[in-house]
């Protein structure tokens, strides 16, 4: 499944965001590729405007791994006074988007309508 996100950080912490997730810890990096996140980006606007991208099987049950993990713990209390509610683990408040367009699927579907088409035969 594909995921997209949206939360906000402060302002005043744009920079210190981005200089903390130039340089994730490693052992926080194990954790999410064991725990399933995979081709995961973060996006972050100049306005503080965060907006997550990941793939994964189920995102429930990833989330739920990382729960478990210390350096996750860690690392959520790190960031949380990031962000506008410095009393919740920031991974809590992420608002997931619905996704309404994805080309790839549709370019799929397109193909096989116009694969599995009877062909029209023209008389001369």
């Amino acid at each position: 499944m594909r995921v997209c996100f949206r939360s906000s950080v402060q302002q005043g912490l744009i920079d210190e965001y981005r200089r903390r997730h130039a340089a994730v810890w490693p052992e926080m990096l194990v954790e999410l590729e064991a725990a399933g996140w995979r081709n995961y980006s973060l996006f972050l606007g100049g306005d503080g405007l965060l907006v997550g991208y990941l793939e994964c099987d189920d995102y429930d049950a990833i989330r739920a791994r990382m729960a478990l993990t210390e350096v996750n713990a860690r690392w959520q209390a790190e960031m949380a006074a990031m962000f506008h509610n410095p009393d919740q683990a920031p991974d809590s408040g992420f608002y997931v988007l619905e996704e309404v367009f994805n080309l790839e699927a549709q370019l799929a579907a397109a193909k096989s309508k116009v694969h599995n088409a009877p062909l029209k035969r023209t008389h001369r």
